[in-house]
């Protein structure tokens, strides 16, 4: 939507003669907000009320803050309840139901989660790869120091902001000592590692640095991660008193689904989807290595020159399929994007994903179509401010998780693998190990599974033995979704969803539905929970969403 049109939506708000229901009194009529812009005025407030109070430079998560701040959360709440959306158009309704989202996010933060209070990585703020999505996965303290987004030498400017940004560091595991109180054994036990990962962040820092910076950013970086390495050491004490379960339950995990994360399911719903989703995966491999059975065998990518190679012909032949079999509208920024992540070459043992990329580095390249999303965020911004920048709470995943991991399965239906048949293998091993992972999050959270019985299931449940129990990706995988509830769940849940849409446009408009005006009008829309999307995108409330916009 352009900002001309948003321009005229406000426009017709403001005029409208608002239908308010009967039992409404002609002074509460007169009183209640019922203007666009009303909802944006109090988004921007929203946003940031939602950030911790910083004192002496320090994000605020102390009890009494945090109290604080839960008591405040109902004033806004209030304010967003008041606001009369009668007679707006779909898009607006869609970002009134964003904000509410993103409150009850904060609310259940503070009700249920309580991430400063009970688990120890989310006071881990430096980072130096970038996220694929729209913001960092997880909760996190505010102040993160992302390194990956900096060019070295760093700029008088750049230094500024890392140095301010580390500064903090030290106060705020100081205070992360007062504030944990938690007894969730697995978060602590799986956050050594996340501390570990600041830690050498910073020595990477330092080393990259050199000894020719300023004197005083380099102390900043060695204070900063002597804290880290301190904090690290009081971590290791306490890890042995930590008896408790860190899943929130399965009555959370339904409040959760339906309220911030605005999905139509409950954890029951979505076990029975993935081990659905996991056995059709398995079958389907089963029968597609019966057809493969005399190709010749995949034969992994053995040298860096081969991975230049094969990776740059994988993004040529990828964006040449979209843009000749009229998948999208291909825009200039898109295969730049890719280009930027191909990485490099390793040897060693290869964890997952990696796994299926030496094989066949075209396959992965379409749930690369998280670049695509960040890259048109940037470059062909929204025109709603409420939408513009990355949601709270990880709330965009059932839609850019979601999306990416279907696209994979929709381009090999397209036929962008039919020259090389044993994609549909890679195809089939990747959906079931995002099925098996998905499990865990699941029954890790409904406490029948420790993180480490949720990692040999997945590792167990995975095709070909390639999410190794000895490698990382299996459990930071599933601290992950320990920390951020519904965040394993959403590459298939968000995928079903996706295939919904796309199934009951393609049926309603019969020989006139294209795929290329399917996914602009998609894109278009928004990195938005997918609910909302399918809202926006059928023009009428439906069962599907009226359940989570009622």
């Amino acid at each position: 939507m352009h900002h001309r049109t948003m321009l005229l939506i406000a426009a017709m708000l403001a005029l409208v003669d608002v239908a308010v229901p009967v039992n409404t009194s002609a002074r509460q009529r007169a009183a209640s907000p019922r203007r666009y812009e009303d909802l944006v005025t109090l988004f921007t407030a929203w946003r940031a009320f939602q950030r911790p109070k910083v004192v002496n430079g320090v994000p605020d998560y102390s009890p009494a803050a945090m109290a604080t701040q839960h008591r405040e959360l109902a004033t806004y709440r209030r304010r967003l309840a008041a606001i009369d959306t009668t007679g707006w158009p779909t898009s607006a309704q869609v970002d009134y139901h964003i904000v509410r989202a993103e409150m009850n996010g904060l609310d259940f933060d503070h009700r249920v989660l309580r991430p400063w209070a009970n688990n120890p990585a989310f006071y881990m703020t430096v980072f130096d790869a970038q996220s694929d999505q729209p913001a960092r996965e997880g909760p996190h303290a505010g102040g993160a120091v992302e390194l990956w987004s900096y060019t070295f030498p760093l700029s008088p400017g750049d230094a500024a902001q890392v140095s301010t940004g580390l500064r903090a560091i030290p106060g705020l595991l100081r205070q992360a000592r007062s504030n944990l109180t938690g007894n969730g054994r697995d978060l602590w036990t799986l956050a050594a590692g996340d501390v570990r990962d600041q830690s050498t962040a910073l020595a990477d820092l330092e080393t990259k640095l050199g000894s020719g910076a300023p004197t005083a950013l380099l102390a900043t970086v060695r204070h900063a991660k002597a804290a880290t390495d301190s904090f690290s050491t009081w971590l290791a004490s306490k890890i042995s008193s930590k008896t408790g379960p860190s899943g929130i339950g399965v009555a959370n995990y339904d409040w959760y689904l339906r309220n911030v994360h605005l999905l139509p399911f409950t954890w029951q719903d979505e076990v029975r989807l993935m081990e659905r989703e996991l056995a059709r995966a398995r079958s389907s491999l089963a029968l597609t290595e019966q057809r493969n059975r005399d190709l010749p065998p995949f034969v992994p990518i053995a040298s860096a020159d081969e991975h230049s190679r094969r990776f740059a012909t994988a993004i040529d032949d990828y964006m040449a399929f979209l843009r000749d079999r009229d998948i999208l509208t291909v825009k200039p920024w898109m295969k730049p994007a890719l280009q930027a992540r191909v990485g490099r070459f390793s040897t060693g043992p290869r964890e997952f994903f990696a796994e299926v990329d030496y094989r066949d580095p075209e396959v992965m390249r379409t749930h690369g179509y998280h670049w695509f999303d960040l890259a048109r965020m940037a470059s062909e911004p929204h025109a709603s401010v409420i939408r513009r920048g990355p949601l709270l709470y990880n709330i965009f995943d059932s839609r850019t998780e979601g999306h990416a991991t279907g696209w994979e399965e929709m381009m090999l239906n397209a036929g962008m693998f039919d020259a090389r048949p044993r994609a549909r293998e890679l195809i089939y091993i990747l959906l079931a190990q995002r099925a098996a992972r998905a499990l865990g999050d699941l029954r890790m959270h409904s406490n029948e599974l420790t993180l480490e019985q949720a990692a040999e299931f997945a590792s167990a449940n995975t095709p070909r033995g390639w999410l190794r129990l000895d490698g990382r990706t299996v459990r930071g995988e599933q601290h992950l979704y320990l920390q951020q509830p519904a965040y394993g769940t959403s590459y298939v849940i968000g995928k079903i969803e996706v295939e919904r849409l796309m199934s009951d446009r393609a049926n309603a408009l019969g020989d006139k539905f294209s795929i290329r005006d399917f996914m602009d009008a998609f894109d278009a829309v928004g990195l938005i929970p997918v609910t909302l999307v399918r809202w926006e995108m059928l023009g009428r409330v439906d069962d599907t969403i009226r359940r989570v916009v009622r």
